[in-house]
């Protein structure tokens, strides 16, 4: 059975916290999708530049990959702020989840200029929120308040994953 879930949202939502906490709760594989960003990308993003869709194509394949890599189930943090992103991995592990962290432009912004040297520009906030399409009613999708505390969300996304292996 393959368990795995997409930790999704904008900038600062919180991906990289609570996937970090599912898969130490579930005790699988971690990919941090940022880290699979070419260095061309991580660049434009680092001026201010918000990505396109083919800029996302070969990041996308390369995610795609790695839930092929591992068929046990892993959790990947990633955007998928498209539907067409969100199908496109789905390609890769069918069943695959999707936690969705839902925030406040004015929360993310916050946030993401609180961090300390991330590659990502506050200025693209608000591309993130224009590129967005919004998940609930996918199946699949599980939203969540990304303001609620990491262990609350951590224990809800943890006993919704377990239900759906269940069943």
């Amino acid at each position: 059975m393959n368990l795995s879930i997409v930790i999704m949202g904008v900038a600062g939502c919180g991906k990289s916290s609570l996937g970090q906490a599912v898969a130490q709760a579930l005790q699988l594989p971690l990919v941090e999708g940022d880290d699979f960003h070419s260095p061309e990308s991580r660049q434009k993003m680092s001026q201010g530049i918000a990505l396109t869709d083919d800029d996302r194509a070969g990041w996308l394949d390369r995610l795609s990959d790695q839930l092929r890599l591992h068929p046990g189930g892993m959790v990947l943090t990633c955007s998928a702020l498209k539907k067409a992103y969100r199908d496109r991995l789905r390609q890769a592990a069918p069943g695959l989840r999707f936690g969705f962290l839902q925030i406040s432009r004015d929360e993310a912004q916050a946030r993401v200029g609180s961090r300390d040297a991330h590659f990502f520009s506050t200025t693209l906030v608000d591309s993130q929120f224009a590129t967005l399409q919004d998940p609930r009613g996918e199946a699949g999708v599980l939203t969540l308040d990304a303001t609620q505390p990491l262990q609350q969300l951590q224990a809800e996304v943890a006993a919704w994953m377990m239900d759906k292996a269940l069943t």
